[in-house]
């Protein structure tokens, strides 16, 4: 399964549960964010009508993630390698002023190369690897001088990487199981197409908003 969420003006949030394999959308929320208690009831209603989920490839957002441990302790989960890279990449800047970041950038932009374990080794040991060498400068802190006070000097260097350590537990179920999607891409898409079929209505209401995404996903759902 996919789940994200995607937000359009008039602070309306659609969040979206779909089979990936089926193309099918087993559940939708219309709402203002992703929050968590949302999420869980979403989850136990679609367990409530049977479904099994066995994985959910998701963005990394903590309320999802968070929600899915609570209602379904035993599904895998699948971190989006694609929101892995873009966020990082913006971190990291498109041109990284030291060499620290542009060998991490590097590193990053192979992860959607990774299609075996043979790949993901090599991946794991260029990261290691590069941690080694450049640890002291991932780790450089600067002192407030008229207090104890420090923070880490190159912090989007250091953010990319604590954000890809973290993730790492979570983001190659898909090489022992072809099923589970490796992105949302999926869903990204399907974000994007009716996004722009409802560009074209501007200026409606909020519940004239609601109202055009609930039949857009209706026809959708019915279509052969």
């Amino acid at each position: 399964m996919l789940i994200d969420g995607t937000y359009f003006p008039n602070k309306v949030c659609l969040v979206l549960y779909r089979d990936n394999n089926l193309k099918m959308t087993q559940l939708y929320r219309l709402t203002d964010g992703e929050w968590f208690d949302e999420i869980c009831e979403d989850l136990q209603s679609l367990l409530d009508l049977g479904l099994q989920v066995e994985s959910v490839t998701c963005d990394g957002l903590s309320n999802i993630i968070t929600a899915i441990r609570k209602i379904c302790p035993e599904t895998i989960i699948q971190r989006c390698l694609a929101h892995i890279q873009r966020e990082t990449f913006i971190w990291l800047t498109k041109h990284p002023q030291n060499i620290a970041g542009i060998e991490l950038r590097k590193i990053i932009s192979r992860l959607h190369l990774i299609k075996d374990r043979d790949d993901w080794g090599y991946w794991v040991v260029a990261l290691v690897r590069w941690y080694e060498r450049h640890k002291d400068y991932v780790n450089e802190k600067t002192y407030n001088p008229d207090s104890t006070r420090y923070w880490f000097t190159h912090k989007s260097v250091r953010k990319s990487f604590i954000h890809i350590k973290r993730a790492i537990p979570d983001m190659f179920h898909y090489l022992e199981n072809p099923n589970i999607p490796k992105t949302t891409n999926g869903l990204e898409s399907f974000f994007g197409h009716l996004k722009q079929n409802i560009a074209i209505h501007r200026g409606l209401s909020k519940e004239h908003y609601k109202n055009y995404i609930k039949w857009y996903l209706y026809f959708k759902s019915n279509e052969k």
